[in-house]
């Protein structure tokens, strides 16, 4: 997985994912706008889940894709932060996509906040705006 920084001169699109383990939030954005926007939330595991992912990455053609890794407040990590991390290895070893890790931690609370209809894939969207202010 990479957690280099892409260069800004090029634009950028990108999936992102608030992985759950019974469902996982998908947002789109680019770097040229900067915004991400919720698209959908999977609500499948095991292959079901890999192939909703699949077919995202089909329709949307993203050059990177972006997850939320939990943490608790404090910083330290749990059960969901390594389950997170696995997820985003499978993706990266699936769809030979670099793979940029978030600390997504309160996304859900934000979403929740915001009133959001789908609020996994709201918080997915948070993730990756967060991503997105990093780029130079």
């Amino acid at each position: 997985m990479s957690s280099a920084l892409m260069p800004s001169t090029a634009h950028r699109s990108f999936l992102a994912f608030d992985f759950g383990t019974q469902r996982v939030g998908v947002a789109t954005g680019n770097s040229l706008t900067r915004s991400a926007r919720p698209l959908r939330t999977i609500a499948a595991t095991g292959q079901g889940r890999f192939d909703a992912v699949a077919a995202l990455i089909d329709e949307w053609k993203p050059d990177a894709l972006v997850i939320g890794v939990p943490f608790h407040p404090d910083g330290a990590a749990h059960d969901n932060t390594e389950r997170a991390r696995r997820f985003g290895r499978q993706l990266h070893g699936r769809f030979r996509l670099a793979v940029h890790e978030v600390d997504e931690r309160y996304t859900t609370t934000e979403a929740e906040g915001e009133g959001a209809a789908d609020v996994d894939a709201a918080s997915a969207a948070i993730i990756l705006e967060q991503f997105l202010r990093t780029l130079p």
